[in-house]
């Protein structure tokens, strides 16, 4: 739990649904109001083209977190908690729900419900669950169409699609990392017109990975999507040099 003072408080309520296979779909709800579990889970079955809405993600692969104002002390109470299979992936999912350096705890993981044998036995129905595809979503409120479709990255290029697909490679967890990604999710929120995926990848615990995308630096942005690709090795504060990569209007 952590507290803020502010003048003009933003709160809400995020849930964010994780796949086995890594990928993310989330929400902010300013209203507080939505059942937006059912609903990440219907618009991930879309995405996907799942023979049903994956419910059975629910709780294990959620993580959630509430902004909100004690009327007494009129300070902003955060509490964010997240299940012991996406735990990891706290870092990100403060740049996604900009709330810093938060430490988020740990939701009990509830046996039978949360079984890993149970939910493994999902497998063979829901393959592409297990996959990744570098899924990152926002769903809004108010609106039942996820905002994204899936490129595909093998077409060819005279074929239109939309959205950009990039991979940040970095070494390790650290505060300066957290910082970077946090500046370049904000980045990419305000100065890209078209949906986008951003895929985080840790060379220390996936080298393999780096090697198929020729990374031999950290950190380093690479644009997959759209072709041709770019790529940014070092320096990714330079907001005109980043522009420019990704083919975006100047803020």
């Amino acid at each position: 739990m952590t507290t803020d003072k502010l003048s003009n408080p933003q709160l809400f309520k995020g849930i964010a649904l994780f796949t086995p296979g890594g990928d993310l779909i989330y929400c902010l709800d300013f209203s507080k109001q939505g059942r937006w579990h059912v609903n990440l889970c219907v618009a991930l079955q879309e995405i996907l083209d799942l023979p049903e809405p994956p419910h059975f993600l629910i709780p294990c692969y959620t993580a959630t977190i509430d902004h909100w104002l004690d009327p007494r002390t009129q300070t902003i109470q955060t509490f964010a908690e997240a299940y012991p299979a996406v735990i990891r992936h706290q870092a990100f999912l403060n740049a996604v729900f900009n709330t810093r350096d938060l430490v988020w705890q740990t939701a009990p993981w509830q046996e039978g419900l949360c079984d890993r044998m149970v939910m493994a036995s999902y497998r063979s129905a829901f393959p592409q669950l297990w996959e990744d595809h570098d899924l990152v979503v926002r769903l809004d409120p108010g609106n039942s169409t996820p905002q994204y479709q899936p490129p595909i990255i093998n077409q060819p290029a005279a074929v239109n699609t939309q959205g950009y697909v990039l991979r940040l490679f970095v070494a390790g967890h650290s505060k300066t990392n957290e910082r970077m990604l946090k500046n370049l999710h904000q980045l990419l929120e305000r100065s890209l017109g078209s949906p986008y995926t951003l895929k985080v990848i840790d060379v220390l615990t996936h080298p393999e990975q780096a090697e198929i995308d020729q990374v031999s630096a950290t950190p380093t942005l690479v644009k997959i999507w759209p072709h041709p690709i770019r790529r940014i090795v070092g320096d990714l504060d330079n907001v005109d040099k980043m522009l420019q990569m990704l083919g975006a209007k100047k803020l």
